[in-house]
């Protein structure tokens, strides 16, 4: 007890600090007063600690019990907001003429606090209350006042505690103190009063100051929580896990995993927000637990853990939180019936819990994942996708990219990150929905209809870092932000010194606590909403490895592949198949190593295919590492030309396009965005990004697309929401960016998105030409430019192909080696013949342009008009009968091929399919008919 009671000595001396964190003249300021604030910037989270740079105070004022009323907007920059230096840490306001006019408050209106946030002028540092809390000073009413000093509001001690208790007047008065109703100290005629005070009884007190002064009396009043300072030591009950834990429609059981805390209370809707006895956890070592009972069935509480009386936060392992920052902007249509935020009664972040729900049904429960080899990704920010930035609305568009030939969606980060409109990468909570995009059955919905449709799910997991939000970071850290020593998740500092690859606070992927959530974040996911797999971020930062300020962290990293295979093996025990794939973008010779594990690998080609878009010939264009050959295990690295890291390709082409590309003679487009002129020469650059399309869907192994690439989007990842700014040095790089669906109804664009539809559908109509065993080879680099890059692939079944593409600015024509001669067939010209005499052919490509020819007479799943003679089709699905039926008559044979490309049904002689027996999914069958016809249909069960 005597460690305990040093330790709430310091704790007394570190709040009179805090509260002293700023100050203002006069002393008790009134709404009509000129106030002078002066920020110390060493107090509270001494984020702007030792700082010279330019400080902006970000200010509001409550009316009545409504906070941050009349704050402008986040970042805003004005004179009136600059504070000036006093030197030694310290920085002045001064709010003038008074506190009304200063922030325009309506006539009618009382202010009762002003708030702060004092921020460096590019928002990066920011100095708060101790607890990352926002800064309160309290605006008195004119005439006598009296008000605590010490202790804080919602003080919470250990019995036994000491407790200074000291009050202000606003003039000299008759001042008392009271604990509940007995009187504790007196002093006449003074403008302070302190009085020591023992607590020895656990409970809840109200403090009273009193002052009467020239025959008039009033006081104020504070509430002090009395804790137990040690916990009952009893064991968890069988079968439970750190978080919530439903136990039946009346029960739960809630479990924090707390290592070296002392005792933990819950507080919430069921107790009215009060540490009470009753709510104490019982401690099981590192594990705090209790079983709430008498709930009522679908009823959602929102509650926090209290832990060792100071630290406040939600279930690091819960599935909904509640904002009382971002929750108000989000609207009922996105999230109907929200739960309001516990306002007056709780501060941050709080949990919900809710027994009784009921479980969603699954349309799809065995879905088919499509071989990692075959994977067409699109990548997918759900923010920018639809106007209405929701799962619901996302869901609705799923036929456009079925019909683009995508067969997986890799979503950015979904679960609750800090703020609503930001890209994710910012996480808070692992387990909860962001609900910005919508209600955890909605992104199940999103998921079960990706799967009847035949798409998988892939979601990027962010795991390198977190913000301080995160409960894992708030339960240890240090007076200077840092997490502390002994924090079990998070080193002190990141390994990676290049500020360029460190953000956030750094998970230590050495702890073995990290490890057991890394693993439980994708169990849960696969578990509860049939992820197929993770895209992990920033995975080279998955060791403790020292790396310096100028040190990209390329490794090898022993340590970093150890943690890696580790991970990536606990998924595949969870869910044997599931996708993992790694932002890694290290050597080769380490990527080589997690390859050979079965491991994904983003390929970055973004800035090679950015030059052939812009027209540019030179080093930079080679295409030859998005096809790694024998340097990587085959169909390990997932390639791409853009993606959301990266610059759009159609948007270099429209500002920095070769003269003939954006038809000006000094390549430079003056515009800020497309905004301003969307169609300069729209033609000639569809036609470069067709052809790089061609280059790139055309290459064995995993494809990505990021979203709207298809239909050329071309404004920059460094415009703003409308389009209308363009900040080369990042400042609107995570901003919303203008949804252009209009973009599919133009002629140039849908010529595009047609082009990427037929190249896909080449690659799912015959797997076997794309496959890591085909004979594939092409001439992509620099001393290609000029006389034509080519492209040729052969399956182990003779099936081949030719792409040839101009990439000058000129009509041109080429020599191209054939695998072999005779008729070959030209894709995007309906199949039209081509005679090859010889192996060396010479073919004419218009400028911009590319030719694609195969072997044989391709039959697409997208292409009806195959056999142009067919007065009807030769087959269609019937699902109401789960029947595949042959119209015109008897088949000679009817295969079926799973989403992956594997033959799972022949059928000879043949007028009709059944299907029933094909687990639901997405299938395309091809029916070869005795007069030599062709024909394929897709299927959808």
């Amino acid at each position: 007890m005597k460690r305990l009671y040093a330790f709430f000595i310091c704790l007394l001396a570190i709040l009179a600090m805090q509260a002293q964190i700023v100050t203002t003249t006069p002393d008790f300021p009134t709404e009509n007063d000129e106030v002078t604030i002066v920020f110390d910037a060493t107090k509270g989270t001494a984020g702007l600690k030792g700082f010279t740079g330019d400080v902006y105070a970000h200010t509001g004022v409550t009316i009545g019990n409504t906070v941050w009323q009349y704050a402008p907007t986040w970042g805003d920059n004005s004179t009136k907001y600059k504070l000036t230096p006093l030197g030694n840490d310290k920085w002045q306001l001064k709010i003038t003429p008074n506190i009304r006019e200063y922030y325009g408050v309506k006539d009618g209106e009382t202010v009762t606090q002003l708030a702060f946030v004092f921020r460096s002028a590019d928002k990066s540092k920011e100095g708060k209350d101790t607890g990352n809390k926002d800064i309160f000073v309290d605006v008195h009413t004119a005439g006598l006042t009296v008000r605590f000093d010490q202790p804080a509001e919602k003080e919470n001690l250990i019995t036994n505690t000491v407790l200074t208790i000291q009050a202000s007047a606003s003039v000299a008065s008759a001042l008392k103190l009271y604990v509940d109703a007995t009187e504790i100290a007196m002093e006449a005629n003074a403008t302070t009063i302190s009085k020591s005070h023992t607590f020895s009884t656990a409970g809840r007190y109200t403090l009273k100051a009193e002052a009467t002064a020239n025959g008039k009396t009033v006081s104020a009043t504070q509430e002090v929580t009395v804790l137990n300072g040690t916990s009952t030591s009893e064991k968890m009950p069988q079968g439970v896990r750190p978080g919530i834990n439903y136990i039946s429609d009346t029960e739960a059981t809630l479990v924090l995993q707390a290592p070296k805390k002392e005792y933990v209370y819950v507080v919430g809707d069921f107790n009215d927000w009060t540490p009470k006895s009753d709510y104490q956890l019982k401690q099981d070592g590192e594990y705090f637990w209790i079983t709430l009972s008498g709930l009522t069935k679908g009823e959602e509480y929102a509650f926090q853990y209290l832990v060792d009386g100071s630290i406040y936060i939600a279930d690091p392992y819960t599935d909904k939180v509640l904002d009382p920052w971002n929750d108000s902007y989000i609207e009922s249509t996105t999230y109907p019936n929200l739960k309001p935020y516990p306002t007056g009664k709780a501060e941050g972040i709080v949990s919900v819990l809710q027994t009784g729900q009921t479980a969603y049904n699954w349309k799809v429960k065995n879905f088919e994942r499509p071989a990692s080899e075959q994977l067409v990704i699109y990548e997918m920010l759900i923010r920018d996708f639809t106007e209405e930035h929701t799962f619901n609305a996302a869901k609705e568009k799923l036929e456009y990219l079925k019909n683009l030939g995508v067969n997986a969606i890799e979503l950015m980060p979904v679960n609750e990150f800090e703020g609503n409109t930001s890209w994710g990468y910012n996480p808070s909570f692992y387990f909860a929905v962001d609900k910005y995009y919508g209600t955890k059955n909605d992104l199940r919905a999103f998921v079960d209809e990706c799967h009847s449709q035949g798409m998988a799910v892939i979601i990027d997991l962010v795991l390198n870092h977190s913000f301080g939000q995160s409960p894992f970071y708030l339960l240890y850290k240090d007076a200077d932000g840092k997490p502390s020593a002994d924090n079990p998740w998070y080193n002190q500092e990141s390994n990676i010194k290049n500020t360029s690859l460190s953000w956030g606070y750094d998970f230590n992927h050495e702890s073995e606590y990290t490890r057991a959530l890394v693993d439980s974040v994708a169990g849960f996911w696969m578990s509860e909403y049939k992820i197929d797999g993770f895209r992990y971020d920033f995975t080279k930062g998955f060791s403790n490895t020292p790396y310096g300020e100028n040190d990209w962290a390329n490794g090898p990293d022993n340590a970093r592949i150890a943690n890696l295979k580790r991970m990536s093996a606990a998924v595949q025990k969870r869910q044997p198949g599931a996708y993992v794939i790694f932002e890694h973008l290290a050597a080769t010779s380490e990527e080589r190593q997690l390859g050979d594990a079965g491991i994904l690998l983003w390929c970055n080609k973004n800035e090679a295919f950015c030059e052939t878009a812009m027209g540019w010939s030179g080093s930079k264009t080679d295409f030859s590492g998005l096809y790694a050959g024998t340097s990587m295990p085959a169909g390990s690295l997932v390639g791409y030309m853009e993606s959301h890291d990266e610059e759009r390709t159609g948007f270099k082409a429209w500002k920095w396009g070769n003269t003939g590309v954006i038809a000006s003679t000094t390549s430079t487009n003056a515009g800020m965005s497309p905004a301003t002129g969307s169609n300069i020469n729209l033609s000639t650059r569809t036609k470069r990004l067709a052809t790089n399309a061609a280059f790139f869907l055309t290459v064995p192994g995993p494809k990505m697309i990021w979203q709207f690439g298809e239909l050329g989007y071309d404004f920059s990842i460094n415009n703003n929401s409308d389009g209308s700014g363009y900040d080369d040095q990042g400042g609107f790089r995570t901003d919303p960016k203008p949804i252009r669906w209009d973009y599919f109804e133009d002629a140039d664009r849908k010529k595009l998105y047609e082009t990427y539809a037929a190249l896909l559908d080449l690659r799912h109509s015959y797997p076997e030409l794309f496959a890591s065993n085909t004979t594939f080879s092409w001439k992509v680099g620099t001393a290609n430019w000029d006389n034509g890059r080519t492209l040729s692939a052969t399956s182990i079944d003779g099936k081949s192909l030719v792409v040839v593409g101009n990439f000058t600015l000129a009509d041109k024509n080429f020599s191209v080696t054939f695998q072999e001669t005779g008729t070959w067939y030209e894709l995007l010209k309906d199949n039209e013949p081509l005679n090859v005499s010889s192996t060396t052919q010479t073919i004419a490509v218009p400028a911009h342009e590319f030719r694609l020819f195969t072997n044989f007479k391709p039959t697409l799943t997208g292409i009806e008009t195959t056999a142009p003679d067919a007065e009807k089709p030769l087959i269609y699905y019937n699902r109401g009968m789960d029947t595949l039926v042959l119209p015109a008559g008897e088949a000679k044979r009817v295969e079926v091929y799973s989403v992956n490309g594997m033959l799972v049904m022949t059928q000879e002689k043949c007028t009709s399919v059944g299907l029933s027996a094909l687990p639901v999914g997405y299938y395309m069958a091809r029916a070869y008919m005795e007069d030599g016809r062709v024909q394929v249909c897709k299927i959808m069960k």
